[in-house]
């Protein structure tokens, strides 16, 4: 059973020195996470108690009963761009609906054992969308990190920088200050203070310097007054509720957001729902192989992908927002000492403490400070340096697959960007196969044949084709042999050398001999057995004269010159 495959694994000889390692990192992991949930919640237009939910429900549940030792669970900049036009057109019950969705189709892929194909992504396409979401989210972010109280986003890439040109002479420059001090911090606090993760420290002083600013008479924005929520009495609390996530299941519970969904909305989000399992399952797998790497591991794929799926049916069912594994809270896991998936369920544990013990501190957090978290994250994903070399070294199919992905990413939306930019690698793919498939000519004045020239008969043209004939080359390759020489009579087509034939390139050979038929020409094709009795058997007719199929070039020879 792969369900718990990882912390099966890793619970035998597990200790006290053991349990203080997963204590000491959870707990570091928890202070990156809180943030940043938060933010990415705020970032798809919900309260940040929904990406805490999230973070909570997954962070605990997955490595429980996923299949990577250190992987850490939770929301992540990825969906960022997938699910912020959900919850604008569906609200929060779309978004729990696709969740729930996509839960079911990552356990149905991990039943069906389909985790190993994630890899055939191509490596182009995933920077491509990566550093597109990246660009997005970085402009995103640039409305509360200014200040400029943009009320709704336009869903256009055009027209958000649009606006947000238009709407710089309102910055704040308290909140730019806030997020600037933040921001550098981030980028520069390891430096200074090694022990503690740079978004921790560029959170803590921004929310520092905020109150600061407050106190002074300045306005700036935080949580607190963005956000609010109604108690049990009919009052309203502000910034983050300190309450447990409750659970909700579909014909049970009360709430109109959990109603039975219709078929209206299943049909209208099935197509978002199999985009973000896609996501979750192949960010997940790669944050796997990555933890993997650096702690010398080796994750079960499928069980991962069964662990995900469970996740996000939870996350859903506590109103959250879909989760995978993420890379930067899984390498700082390692990095601080996560010695089993234990690691990762404190994390969440301590989340749900903070929720419960802190959430009106939280509330002081300003909102440009979570901003240039995003700000930050968005660089650290958009993979710059990868992106360069490529452009730089890698072969041109993959540069273009790699700016067509980035661009219709930005441009349109992931979906597109992902869409768009498997279809060009497999295109340019194509095209490569079809320039390794080679054709040379033998006859019998031709002294650098690949065969005596002198057992050739005059009157005979023998055509080696090496490589595979399928529907991207098999039409050009055999054009070739169908140039009519007088002298020629018989043309042998060597197919010994070919390992693949698809049904197009069958097509192409049986049009090629029927063509050099009508013309009086005898046609004999030499191949291996297993595509000469798919010739006889399914496409040429041998009763015509003039066509003749056999085991190799030699035996067609001693026929045509004994």
């Amino acid at each position: 059973m792969t369900i718990g495959w990882a912390l099966k694994k890793s619970l035998a000889g597990y200790n006290r020195t053991t349990l203080q390692s997963d204590l000491t990192a959870g707990l570091i992991v928890s202070l990156v996470a809180l943030p940043l949930a938060m933010a990415l919640s705020i970032a798809v237009g919900l309260p940040p108690q929904y990406g805490l939910y999230t973070a909570i429900v997954a962070g605990i549940s997955v490595p429980l009963l996923g299949g990577s030792l250190h992987q850490v669970s939770g929301p992540t900049a990825a969906f960022v761009v997938v699910i912020a036009p959900i919850v604008a057109a569906h609200g929060l019950r779309g978004l729990i609906i696709t969740t729930l969705i996509a839960g079911i189709i990552l356990i149905i892929a991990g039943l069906l054992t389909v985790g190993r194909y994630i890899s055939y992504v191509p490596y182009p396409v995933i920077t491509g969308f990566t550093s597109g979401i990246a660009v997005v989210i970085a402009v995103l972010s640039i409305n509360d990190f200014l200040g400029l109280h943009i009320a709704h986003m336009p869903e256009s890439f055009y027209e958000k920088v649009t606006l947000i040109l238009q709407s710089l002479p309102s910055t704040q420059w308290p909140e730019v200050a806030v997020g600037v001090v933040s921001l550098s911090l981030m980028f520069w606090s390891n430096h200074l203070i090694n022990k503690l993760p740079s978004p921790v420290v560029g959170i803590a002083v921004g929310a520092f310097l905020g109150a600061v600013l407050i106190h002074s008479g300045f306005e700036v924005d935080t949580i607190g007054t963005r956000f609010h929520y109604l108690l049990a009495d009919g009052t309203t609390g502000h910034g983050i509720p300190p309450f447990l996530p409750s659970f909700g299941f579909h014909g049970l519970s009360q709430s109109d957001l959990f109603a039975l969904p219709t078929f209206t909305e299943l049909k209208i989000l099935i197509v978002p729902s199999l985009v973000i399992a896609a996501l979750a399952a192949l960010e997940s797998l790669l944050s796997a192989a990555v933890a993997d790497g650096m702690a010398d591991t080796k994750h079960n794929p499928n069980a991962e992908l069964i662990g995900i799926g469970i996740g996000n049916i939870l996350s859903g069912l506590a109103s959250g927002i879909p989760a995978t594994g993420a890379i930067a809270r899984t390498a700082t896991n390692i990095q601080h000492g996560g010695k089993t998936p234990l690691a990762a369920v404190f994390h969440g544990i301590f989340i749900l403490f903070y929720v419960l013990l802190f959430a009106q501190y939280l509330s002081y957090v300003p909102m440009s400070a979570l901003a240039a978290l995003l700000l930050f994250t968005a660089y650290r994903m958009s993979h710059i340096t990868q992106f360069m070399r490529i452009l730089k070294f890698g072969p041109l199919e993959d540069s273009i697959t790699l700016i067509i992905c980035f661009g219709f990413t930005v441009a349109i939306d992931m979906i597109a960007g992902v869409t768009v930019g498997i279809i060009t690698a497999c295109f340019l793919l194509m095209k490569r196969f079809s320039a390794i498939t080679q054709l040379q000519m033998s006859h019998h004045k031709n002294k650098e044949s690949k065969i005596d020239h002198r057992s050739i008969p005059s009157n005979v043209a023998i055509y080696h084709i090496n490589g595979s004939l399928f529907f991207g080359n098999a039409e050009e390759i055999l054009e070739q042999i169908e140039i009519l020489a007088p002298q020629t009579t018989t043309f042998v087509v060597d197919l010994m050398d070919v390992p693949f034939v698809d049904m197009t390139g069958m097509i192409a050979i049986k049009r090629m001999v029927m063509d050099l038929s009508r013309n009086n020409k005898n046609t004999v094709i030499c191949a291996k057995k297993v595509i000469a009795d798919k010739l006889k058997r399914k496409l040429i007719d041998l009763s015509d004269k003039n066509i003749f199929i056999e085991n190799s070039v030699e035996i067609a020879l001693e026929k045509l010159h004994p």
